[in-house]
């Protein structure tokens, strides 16, 4: 029996997936959004956590680590998440979050099956149309510095806030503004936030 813990904000996307799923007789499927999502895996120790890669908090970045960092007990589940190859930096973080599967979102239920069953053997199972995404998250522009920057931007903190929080001067973070603007080819800070969003890297 495979324990597969389904992960999505959306509870009735969410129910009608999980009552699908759980059709299955070599599938034990467990439920919850990303806030209840930690606690869960703790409580399950799911063989397999199939994840939506958008969340409603946190500005859309999911917790991905909170999935897959072994706690006291080492309950260290497979990583399977729903993407769309229109969110590439979503991929990314999912793929440094070490997820084994990719199922895309636009494709058939029975991919989202196949996706668990191969992830549950440890084998790698990635949807050939999220293909042009992975393409794209690997010309992110942005670095982890600049996206730190950002991240502080998108909650509305002030230059002065930002580079109290980084430990840096004030010309400093400036620059990495300028240069976070070039970089995404937006108008300003508020369009490089939206842009950045929309991409999936903020």
């Amino acid at each position: 029996m495979i324990r597969v813990l389904l992960v999505h904000d959306e509870c009735l996307v969410r129910s009608v997936l999980a009552e699908w799923l759980r059709r299955e007789t070599d599938l034990a499927v467990h439920d919850t959004s990303w806030r209840g999502a930690p606690g869960m895996v703790r409580s399950v120790r799911p063989d397999v956590c199939a994840a939506d890669l958008e969340c409603t908090d946190s500005y859309g970045i999911p917790p991905l680590g909170e999935l897959c960092r072994p706690g006291p007990e080492r309950v260290h589940p497979r990583l399977l998440v729903l993407a769309t190859a229109s969110r590439p930096g979503l991929l990314k973080r999912a793929a440094e979050a070490g997820a084994l599967g990719y199922v895309d979102k636009e494709g058939s239920p029975q991919n989202l099956l196949r996706g668990i069953r191969r992830v549950a053997e440890g084998e790698r199972f990635v949807n050939d149309s999220l293909g042009f995404g992975f393409l794209k998250a690997a010309e992110m522009p942005l670095t982890r510095r600049e996206l730190s920057v950002l991240s502080l931007a998108a909650e509305g903190a002030s230059i002065a806030e930002i580079a109290g929080s980084l430990h840096l001067s004030h010309g400093t973070v400036r620059n990495y503004m300028a240069a976070i603007t070039r970089k995404t080819g937006a108008r300003n800070r508020i369009d490089a936030i939206r842009i950045s969003q929309g991409q999936g890297w903020l």
